[in-house]
């Protein structure tokens, strides 16, 4: 089907199945049919947003770094090449993260952490994933004006005041929910996402924002 993978998802699910997702194979051992992200990991290996981190294993519980979910966004919007050249420090020419970068920022997506750094190999936290997830949007022409509630969560306070809005939007369109913790549901802005969350919420933004 042509168009970018997001796009694609739509045409996907006209097949007969609930989910064409759940019953495509996968090449993971550390990922089997039941697992609450099997679903959200088939849907990034065969749209080529996530690879695993060797042939047979993706490590579901292993932490996302910021480069990687960016290089995710730019994968998912078509691998465009950027305009310009890469204005951060810390992200070095001709590795894999560079053209990721670079389109990120030329379009508003990331605007580093300061000092003209990105900090590329350091995890990325739930809420910086909503302000990224959020940017990415808003670039795109998508609709983001629904916002939850979030003093619900007891946790709440917590959230950074940069990405208050951006995680309002996120809980909101239902891409980043609460997380159990210690019998209790909180939004844990400042923890790291895991390479299974992340594929569920790559999932849930093809469905709930580009499909909307």
């Amino acid at each position: 089907y042509p168009g970018t993978p997001a796009e694609k998802l739509v045409q996907y699910q006209r097949y007969p199945y609930a989910n064409i997702y759940d019953v495509l194979a996968l090449p993971y051992q550390d990922v089997q049919q039941g697992d609450w992200y099997y679903s959200a990991v088939s849907f990034a290996y065969y749209n080529g947003l996530m690879n695993g981190v060797a042939d047979t294993l993706f490590d579901p519980n292993g932490t996302m770094t910021r480069a990687m979910l960016v290089t995710v966004l730019w994968r998912l919007d078509g691998s465009r090449a950027p305009a310009g050249r890469n204005t951060f420090t810390d992200v070095p020419g001709g590795q894999w993260y560079t053209d990721a970068v670079t389109w990120a920022a030329e379009n508003g997506v990331v605007s580093g952490i300061g000092g003209g750094c990105f900090a590329p190999n350091s995890n990325v936290t739930r809420e910086q994933t909503a302000v990224i997830l959020f940017n990415y949007a808003h670039s795109r022409g998508y609709d983001v004006g629904a916002r939850a509630d979030l003093s619900a969560f007891p946790d709440a306070g917590s959230v950074s005041g940069w990405a208050q809005d951006a995680l309002s939007w996120a809980n909101a369109a239902g891409l980043i929910n609460g997380t159990v913790y210690g019998g209790r549901t909180i939004l844990d802005p400042q923890g790291s996402a895991s390479r299974a969350q992340v594929a569920m919420i790559l999932r849930s933004y093809a469905e709930h924002v580009v499909n909307a």
